[in-house]
């Protein structure tokens, strides 16, 4: 399958793209993130269990990424849509999986306020990541590739799953994680996004929080 062919069922998504001036500062920030090294989170801190909030919007999201590269969390607003954010996580992939399935995981992002600038919580261009209150790197955000969408085309009629996808790269196979999310948006400078479990009792638990703070 083409990469042509990957963008034509995809849907776009309802809310509006990046400004020009945000993309341009996401760019210069993903050349400067990539020579970071990768740096392992212990997420170890323990954390209560009863912290699922109900209400809010239903949205899709997937984490993937090669066992040995950093994993890749996409938000869109149904499994069939182009992401409405795309971020690179400087977390491992096989890492990350792991380490959800032992338990609940919390994923911080955060940033500072720029008064200057009046943009949304979610086109910030870069984050520092925290895993369970331990500083794990960062987060940036970038535009989808070519791989990026044929992955979300593969996963086009998945609305929950986790899997493995046939991949050709040193970074060994392509893993992916794909559930529905509670999004919350607290405020113009918050948003949280916890994921819904089937069965409330078991399964891996995640929440991932955008703070903007300053």
């Amino acid at each position: 399958m083409s990469p042509t062919h990957s963008v034509v069922s995809l849907q776009q998504p309802a809310e509006k793209k990046c400004p020009s001036k945000s993309i341009k500062m996401l760019r210069r920030f993903r050349a400067v993130f990539r020579s970071f090294p990768i740096i392992t989170p212990a997420c170890k801190i323990p954390v209560r269990q009863d912290d699922y909030i109900c209400g809010g919007m239903r949205m899709t999201g997937t984490l993937f990424g090669h066992q040995r590269a950093r994993i890749n969390l996409a938000i869109h607003e149904n499994s069939r849509s182009l992401p409405i954010l795309l971020l690179e996580l400087a977390i491992p992939t096989e890492k990350l999986l792991k380490d959800m399935r032992l338990g609940l995981i919390r994923i911080a992002l955060e940033c500072e306020k720029r008064p200057s600038e009046k943009i949304s919580v979610l086109d910030e261009p870069i984050w520092t990541l925290y895993c369970n209150g331990r500083k794990a790197g960062y987060a940036v955000k970038r535009e989808p590739g070519e791989e990026d969408l044929m992955v979300m085309q593969h996963l086009y009629a998945v609305s929950m799953g986790a899997g493995v996808l046939p991949a050709e790269n040193q970074d060994g196979q392509l893993t992916y994680l794909r559930a529905n999310f509670q999004r919350i948006i607290g405020s113009k400078d918050s948003e949280t996004y916890y994921m819904m479990n089937p069965d409330m009792n078991s399964g891996p638990e995640l929440s991932i929080f955008f703070i903007r703070i300053g």
